[in-house]
C-alpha cells in the first residue's frame, strides 16, 4: 500500500462559523491551482504531535484556488479537533493529502441530504453541486441550536436556500426533523446521503430501511466510529504471508499497534475504522469486523479488514503483508 500523496498549503483564513466550530481555508503556497476534487471528498490533515485526521471539503467542487474544511472542537475527541482549534492558525503552513472520495454523489432523480451537526460539511459541497446542475434535492440540517449551526447565513444567501431545511433540537416541536415523513417515499430513482454523529446516522438508516429504502441507495459517512464493547476481547495471532512469521495480538492491543512494535508499519490515518487507509487483505482466518468503512457485503466476503480496529474470531489471521 502506498502512502497518500501530500502537499503543503497555507491557512489563508481561519474563521469562527458557529459555537465551537471553525473553518479553515487552505491554498497552495505559490497560489497555483489545487488538485481537483468532487463533492463528498475529504483530505487528511497532518497535525502537530504526529496526528492525522480526515476532514471533508465543504467548498464548491469547481473551485481550484482553495480547499475549505470546518472542525468542531470536541473535548472528548482523541486530540485532533483540539489541535486544529488551538495549534493551527491563520498564516500557518500545514501538510495535507490530496483529496479522496469514499462518499461520492450518484445520479438520481431526487436526492435527500440529511446532516447532523458538523456532518453538514460534505453535504454542503454536495448541495452546491446539485443546485448548480439544477437537480431535485433537499438538505435537512439538524443541530442543537441556531448558535451551533455552521454556515447558516451562507446557505440562506446561496442557491441552496430553496432546498434547505433547518431543524434545531432546542427549537419548537413543529420544526424538528420528522425522519419518517422525509423518507416516506423511497424509490429506485432516489438516493439518500447522511452524515453526522453515529447515533444520528443509525437513526436515519434504521428509519430508511424500515420504510423500504434499498441498502445500495443509502450512502453514509461517519465522523467517528461508535464505541465498541471490548470486554470480551481475546488474544489471537497474526501471520505475515511474506515472511511466515507469527505475532501474538493481545486482547487490549490492535493489530496495527502490535505489528508496529515489531517493526511492521501499516499505513494508517484515522485509526478508528472510518477512513479505509489501513485496508489489508486477509488470506486465511475469520475477521471480527468493527469498522465503518466496508459494506456488509465486503465484510461477509472476509477478504479484507481494518487492522486499526478489527480483530479475529479465529485463532489466526494470515495477512497479505
Amino acid at each position: 500500500m502506498t502512502a497518500q500523496e501530500t502537499l503543503q498549503v497555507r491557512v489563508v483564513k481561519k474563521q469562527a462559523e458557529a459555537e465551537g466550530i471553525a473553518s479553515y481555508e487552505l491554498a497552495r503556497l505559490d497560489g497555483a491551482a489545487l488538485p481537483p476534487f468532487s463533492a463528498g471528498s475529504h483530505i487528511d490533515v497532518h497535525l502537530p504531535g504526529g496526528l492525522t485526521r480526515q476532514y471533508s471539503l465543504c467548498n464548491a467542487s469547481h473551485e481550484s484556488h482553495r480547499y475549505r474544511i470546518a472542525v468542531l472542537r470536541d473535548p472528548a475527541s482523541r486530540g485532533g479537533s483540539v489541535a486544529m482549534h488551538d495549534s493551527v492558525h491563520e498564516g500557518d503552513v500545514i501538510t495535507i493529502s490530496t483529496p479522496r472520495n469514499h462518499f461520492a454523489l450518484h445520479p438520481a432523480q431526487r436526492t435527500l441530504l440529511l446532516a447532523g451537526g458538523i456532518g453538514v460539511t460534505p453535504l454542503l459541497c454536495m448541495a452546491d453541486r446539485l443546485a448548480r446542475t439544477g437537480a431535485d434535492f433537499a438538505l435537512h440540517y439538524c443541530t442543537r441550536s441556531a448558535e451551533r449551526t455552521a454556515f447558516a447565513a451562507e446557505i440562506a444567501a446561496s442557491a441552496i436556500a430553496p432546498h434547505a431545511h433547518f431543524h434545531f433540537d432546542a427549537g419548537a416541536p413543529e420544526q424538528k426533523l420528522d425522519t419518517a415523513a422525509v423518507l416516506a417515499a423511497p424509490g429506485p430513482d432516489k438516493r439518500l446521503y447522511v452524515c453526522g454523529p453515529a447515533g444520528f446516522i443509525d437513526h436515519v438508516v434504521t428509519t430508511a430501511k424500515a420504510l423500504g429504502w434499498a441498502q445500495d441507495h443509502i450512502h453514509l459517512e461517519y465522523f467517528g466510529a461508535p464505541a465498541q464493547d471490548t470486554s470480551g476481547d481475546q488474544g489471537f495471532e497474526v501471520r505475515i504471508a511474506s515472511t511466515g512469521k507469527v505475532y501474538p495480538i493481545a486482547p487490549d492491543v490492535s493489530v496495527v499497534e502490535a505489528l508496529r512494535k515489531e517493526g511492521i508499519d501499516i499505513l494508517t490515518s484515522c485509526e478508528q475504522g472510518v477512513c479505509g487507509t489501513c485496508l489489508t487483505r486477509v488470506l486465511e482466518g475469520e475477521v471480527d469486523h468493527r469498522d465503518m468503512y466496508l459494506t456488509d457485503e465486503e465484510k461477509a466476503a472476509n477478504e479484507q479488514f481494518m487492522p486499526c480496529c478489527s480483530r479475529a474470531r479465529s485463532k489466526l489471521l494470515v495477512l497479505d503483508l
